[in-house]
């Protein structure tokens, strides 16, 4: 007997709602409000997220302002970037402790728990600073992470945390001197950070730099391989644009990391580029020969008396590698003779001499942006001797960046150019201080140079490279070190079109089994400047190719012989 109520054919009843049309579209008006509602609040998130971001990534905004010691918010400190664009200098916001004494309950307690967090804190410092009668005290500026977070767990009344700006360096060592550091308050101490402090601290936008660190790793690695290879005590190198006073690559080593500066030496942040000056040996030939073409007392081809050590008062000039002979002038300056160089040098005068080499700047302190710029040593009285020494690079001390400056005149058709670390969108042409055709002249000589002079081994094979070596003993208190060599090589590239110049400097390099023993530029700078020219070259679009002499080259290789063969080049 079926139950009431119950399917006759046995089966329980069906318990489901049934949904009539009417019914089932308020569902879907219900759900779709509900999507919209969720769909928008999500969008709301989005958006605040959105505008935060353009917030953070406006200079100057409230986001990117640290604090002073008194919570008042101050700008960002301005990027640093290499003229790509590439990061050098860059700045963080970090957590920095501070307490108030008055609000600290137990002060004791809160040193022994404190000091483990911080390392390198003493805690009875700790302690004293928690009982200060100040109602502010720095704990410990520029936490990690970590740090903050396991400070905060502790939850100690009387303690909080400020934002502040850490300054960080991607690059580390490889551009510490030109970027140098700021210290923990965001002052500039050194390098561009000290240089253009002002500009940085304003908060505006980046600052991009001459620099390109592409060919700042390649001077870098090269001037280390080449202090190795000839155990050297320290090296410098500089790459200058000489049409535009560019500096795309200044190296000083040893060197230091800008992140970790504590840790480093007064010797390894010495800029030895800049700073450092130095007697430059016969690369300062160079400059006597263009003084005498610019005052025309002397032409190429004219001959000076080298036959042997010249007397000049109580003083003695000779020739390391001797030709006993007259030379030409460009004889002179390509078998880098004292002798025929202080002969041409008497032609001129102490007194043309020195404006010579005031005109190219030589004689003051270079404008750079750097505050490690050293100003050169120059002789009281300029008399006799003076000019004689100077003729061939002796009795005058000057800095990497001086010679960058005068060889980037000498080759770029006579111009000079003021070095720079700002990138130049626009070049400005500068004072005339040698004519086209001195300039063409020299830049003749100094291609002469490393295809049959003391500058062969700077011949970076495919590409056209003119240059100059200079060896001088390290002047000490009365006299000079004769077991201590300054080596040095500046060349420029491509002499056809000339556009770069690179100097290299090596401070008492060594000789080794390769050299023969031999420590001069000829074998340990030159060898350098090559490897260097020929990695940077493609960097700067350069490419490789045979050939290239200028006519004037080829003029001067006809009538001069080789040294090892005794014919002339052609």
């Amino acid at each position: 007997m079926a139950r009431l109520g119950a399917d006759p054919t046995g089966s329980p009843p069906d318990r489901r709602v049934r949904v009539g049309p009417r019914s089932g579209l308020q569902a879907l008006d219900t759900g779709h409000v509900r999507l919209v509602v969720v769909g928008g609040f999500l969008a709301l998130i989005f958006l605040s997220i959105a505008a935060r971001l353009v917030i953070l990534a406006s200079p100057g905004a409230v986001g990117l302002h640290g604090s002073d010691a008194a919570g008042a918010a101050v700008p960002l400190r301005g990027d640093i970037v290499d003229r790509n664009g590439v990061v050098l200098a860059t700045s963080l916001a970090v957590a920095s402790l501070f307490a108030d004494p008055n609000q600290v309950l137990d002060a004791a307690g809160a040193a022994d728990a404190l000091a483990p967090l911080l390392s390198g804190m003493d805690r009875d410092d700790l302690l004293s600073r928690l009982t200060s009668d100040r109602d502010f005290v720095w704990l410990a500026r520029h936490l990690t992470p970590r740090q903050q977070a396991d400070i905060h767990n502790l939850g100690i009344p009387g303690i909080d945390f400020r934002f502040e700006q850490r300054r960080v360096y991607p690059h580390g060592a490889l551009t510490g001197h030109v970027v140098g550091f700021a210290d923990v308050d965001d002052h500039g101490l050194a390098g561009v950070e000290k240089g253009m402090d002002d500009e940085l601290r304003a908060g505006g936008g980046a600052l991009r730099l001459s620099v390109d660190i592409r060919v700042q790793h390649v001077l870098h690695d090269e001037l280390a391989r080449a202090m190795q290879t000839f155990d050297a005590v320290a090296a410098a190198g500089t790459v200058i644009d000489v049409a535009t006073g560019e500096i795309l690559a200044q190296v000083s080593l040893p060197d230091f990391d800008p992140n970790r500066v504590t840790e480093s030496s007064a010797d390894a942040r010495f800029n030895r580029a800049t700073l450092g000056v130095y007697e430059p040996g016969s690369t300062f030939k160079i400059l006597t020969a263009a003084m005498a073409l610019e005052y025309a007392t002397a032409t190429l081809d004219e001959k000076f008396d080298a036959t042997g050590p010249l007397r000049v008062d109580r003083f003695t000039v000779r020739d390391t590698h001797p030709e006993n002979r007259w030379l030409t002038m460009s004889e002179v300056f390509i078998y880098s003779s004292n002798v025929g160089a202080a002969r041409i040098a008497m032609e001129i005068g102490p007194e043309r001499q020195r404006a010579f080499l005031e005109r190219l700047g030589l004689l003051r302190r270079p404008q750079f942006e750097l505050a490690e710029v050293g100003a050169p040593i120059v002789p009281r009285p300029w008399g006799e001797v003076s000019m004689t020494t100077i003729a061939y690079g002796h009795g005058i001390a000057v800095s990497q960046l001086h010679l960058a400056a005068a060889y980037a005149a000498i080759v770029n058709g006579g111009l000079r150019v003021e070095p720079t670390l700002r990138a130049v969108d626009r070049p400005v042409a500068g004072e005339r201080v040698l004519s086209r055709a001195t300039s063409d002249a020299l830049g003749a000589m100094l291609r002469l140079n490393v295809l049959r002079g003391t500058g062969r081994q700077a011949d970076a094979e495919g590409f056209v490279v003119g240059g100059k070596t200079g060896t001088a003993e390290k002047a000490v208190a009365g006299g000079y070190n004769t077991d201590a060599l300054i080596s040095s090589f500046v060349a420029a590239f491509p002499m056809d079109a000339p556009r770069y110049a690179v100097l290299v400097m090596l401070d008492e390099p060594k000789g080794n089994e390769a050299t023969a023993g031999f420590a001069t530029a000829g074998w340990t700078a030159a060898p350098a400047t090559a490897a260097i020219i020929a990695r940077i070259a493609p960097l700067l679009g350069v490419a490789p190719r045979t050939g290239g002499e200028t006519e004037r080259t080829r003029a001067l290789m006809v009538s001069l012989p080789d040294r090892r063969t005794g014919r002339a080049a052609f």
